[in-house]
């Protein structure tokens, strides 16, 4: 053979070992499977209400409280993250510690309000507490606040107060929300493109409610998800740990990278790669910092889309919980006036903003700055790019009946949310949550049902109602997903099995309580096409129609709209039965 020959034969051998090497890798066959598979999660439900435009109600400005420390009252303990969802509590403090002339001194309460970022230490601090007020029930008791949907996750404490003889206990009452400072802060091709997030690396606090976010974005869009945060899978969304969501966003802004063994279909290959953060799950200042530090992130999708995901939950001991009715009871009172107080005058929320300062106590962040990213703003980060950066709302008494499913035909928000994001870190993270705290057990809408009855009939400001233009279509879409919604043949009427099918839909559509809804109905090409095309109209209407009555808070006139295409847009080929059935279907489009 000649020199030439030679070489070219070598060419060939060389490029079909790398192919067949490339193949074996990708079947799986050299390597062990990996201790942890990336997950497809089916649906990440949630509930959604009313809530988004404010209804500005005249509610008389009060007289601000003073400065002047009370120095009497039922003493209380309250540990907050740096969370703008508390401005109702801050004001009805009047400062660190409750002060004269603050809601909370008129209903004798004296309560301590301290910054604790740290989740296992508010956990560590609720067993002591619950063990301190078994030896001496005159201790202070401890209220903690926490994001709504990491609730599950934090319930992990329960068989620790268990041994201390008590257990968990929510305050039926929610001081507000996040509404847009909650985020998952990625590359801006995300926004039109949500598969190029597949292989990229999301940086946050795992098992809370930021990574919830992301999750559920990742669910909507039919994204997988590799729950290990020590592997690596191209093919797959995954997550970099950090210790709190400050430190997700440094992870980013220093780009450090770590290494990962790759993972290929479910199998560890032993090769080892390294990630980088490409994006972050985190909240106001994280997401200020990302902006004025490095930039080249802008909102994926926040609390302001998933309007109802994160209320602000205060929970305790039992044993403090049942041993203090009246406490309880002037808390709540307390919250919903300065909840009224905040969202009504400037005052209030300034002064409210001030005393976020004084107990979060970053030197470099006065009261301005937290005052303006409880409104939110649109700023240019450090390369030019425009983001949205905060965004709470205060809640008053109203807004807490909605959100516990205590007003007229309303829907218990709160139960859907806690449930939901249960389910997904239960499926995700079976070693370290391998059951949660059932939400019955924890929740005692008593209170407020008193308080509901003790001011019905009287002049209260109304929830927030969001408004829907039934002309205004989508501009932005956040996610677009199938669902298999099963329907008698050739009829407009739901089947047995599509029953589950539309209760998670109903819980998904809820917690994006702000987001309109585009329900698309589509057919085989069996028939008449204008008889398919008058069935994927009827079968879309029987899908709005299903919603609207199930709740009307939830699904408003105008927020569902509804789109007819016949068998014109299948997904598969209709030469088989199995492709007919995928044609069949119904696409539920969210946006803006």
């Amino acid at each position: 053979m000649t020199t030439r020959g030679k070489l070219v034969l070598g060419v060939l051998l060389a490029t079909l070992l790398y192919f067949g090497i490339n193949k074996l890798v990708q079947s799986g066959v050299l390597f062990k499977k990996a201790a942890t598979e990336s997950v497809l999660l089916s649906s990440i439900e949630l509930p959604s209400s009313a809530g988004g435009s404010r209804t500005n109600v005249a509610v008389p400005l009060a007289p601000l409280p003073s400065e002047t420390p009370a120095g009497k009252g039922s003493p209380l303990v309250w540990e907050v993250m740096a969370w703008n969802s508390q401005m109702a509590g801050m004001l009805a403090n009047g400062g660190p510690r409750t002060t004269q002339g603050s809601s909370l001194a008129a209903g004798g309460l004296d309560m301590q309000i301290v910054r604790q970022d740290d989740v296992a230490k508010m956990q560590a601090d609720l067993v002591k507490n619950a063990l301190d007020l078994q030896s001496n029930p005159e201790t202070p008791g401890l209220l903690v606040s926490i994001m709504g949907d990491g609730l599950p996750a934090f319930s992990a404490v329960q068989p620790q107060l268990e041994k201390a003889g008590t257990g968990l206990q929510i305050i039926p009452y929610s001081v507000g929300k996040s509404f847009g400072e909650d985020k998952l802060m990625g590359p801006k091709e995300w926004l039109d493109n949500p598969k190029a997030a597949l292989g990229k690396t999301v940086a946050c606090y795992l098992r809370d409610g930021d990574q919830n976010i992301a999750l559920k974005w990742c669910a909507d869009n039919g994204l997988k998800v590799n729950p290990d945060e020590t592997t690596y899978d191209p093919e797959a969304v995954n997550f970099m740990a950090a210790s709190d969501f400050l430190v997700a966003a440094e992870k980013y802004i220093i780009g450090k990278p770590e290494q990962r063994v790759k993972v290929v279909k479910g199998k560890n290959t032993g090769v080892k790669v390294d990630v980088v953060a490409d994006a972050v799950a985190t909240w106001t200042p994280g997401d200020v910092n990302i902006a004025k530090q490095k930039g080249g992130l802008v909102n994926i999708v926040s609390t302001k889309d998933y309007s109802n995901q994160m209320p602000n939950i205060m929970v305790t001991t039992k044993r403090w919980y049942d041993a203090h009715p009246k406490e309880v009871e002037a808390l709540m009172t307390a919250l919903a006036v300065a909840g009224d107080q905040v969202k009504s005058h400037p005052e209030a929320l300034s002064r409210a903003a001030d005393i976020s300062a004084s107990v979060y106590g970053d030197k470099d962040k006065p009261g301005s700055y937290w005052l303006r990213y409880y409104k939110g703003v649109s700023e240019a980060d450090r390369n030019g790019e425009v983001v949205e950066l905060g965004g709470s709302k205060a809640f008053n008494f109203a807004d807490n009946l909605a959100l516990f499913g205590l007003n007229e035909g309303g829907t218990n928000i709160y139960a859907a949310v806690y449930k939901t994001f249960g389910d997904v870190q239960h499926q995700l993270y079976p070693k370290e949550l391998p059951s949660y705290v059932p939400l019955d057990q924890m929740l005692d809408l008593a209170p407020l049902r008193k308080l509901q009855d003790k001011y019905r009939g009287k002049n209260l400001a109304p929830a927030e109602q969001q408004q829907f233009a039934a002309d205004d279509e989508i501009r932005q879409s956040v996610s677009r997903r199938a669902w298999n919604i099963e329907f008698h043949t050739g009829q407009r009427t739901f089947t047995p099995a599509a029953e589950q099918q539309l209760d998670q839909l109903f819980n998904d559509l809820v917690v994006a309580g702000r987001l309109k809804v585009a329900v698309h109905g589509h057919t085989d090409n069996v028939g008449d096409a204008q008889r398919n095309q008058q069935l994927s109209q009827d079968r879309a209407e029987a899908v709005r129609q299903w919603l609207e009555q199930r709740s009307a808070s939830a699904f408003p006139a105008g927020r569902v709209q509804t789109y007819a295409h016949g068998a014109q847009e299948p997904v598969a080929p209709n030469t088989t039965p199995e492709g007919k059935a995928r044609n069949r279907r119904v696409e539920i489009v969210l946006g803006n």
